[in-house]
């Protein structure tokens, strides 16, 4: 089911999703100070690449202070308005039953995307 759900979503938007964040990460890598956001906008790109089966766990205080510096920074720069944009696709898609799983992912992507340092994907 976790395959059938990727290749759905994949065609219908998942694909340029990807490409969007990808390219915004290489923008952002090519100034020393935005390697750290690019990392983590490709992070936001790899989930949007293939994101059923997948799932967002925080490292805990592995960094301390740094995460929560660079999630404050993250959250001002972009970050409030690419997960306000996820949760707006993932209200929209659970109007419908079949769009419910499509919303779901749509939520795990603006959790990430609002704070993204400190997190992994599994």
């Amino acid at each position: 089911m976790k395959t059938i759900g990727n290749i759905i979503w994949l065609i219908f938007g998942g694909l340029l999703t990807a490409i969007e964040y990808l390219i915004s990460s290489l923008l952002l890598m090519v100034t020393i100070i935005g390697i750290p956001f690019g990392l983590q906008t490709l992070k936001l790109g790899i989930l949007a690449l293939w994101p059923f089966g997948k799932t967002v766990v925080d490292n805990g205080s592995s960094c301390g202070c740094l995460c929560l510096l660079m999630n404050i920074i993250w959250i001002f720069i972009g970050g409030f308005w690419i997960c306000l944009t996820h949760f707006a696709f993932g209200l929209l898609l659970c109007i419908t039953i079949i769009g419910i799983p499509f919303g779901r992912q749509h939520f795990k992507m603006a959790a990430l995307a609002l704070t993204p340092f400190g997190k992994t994907i599994q």
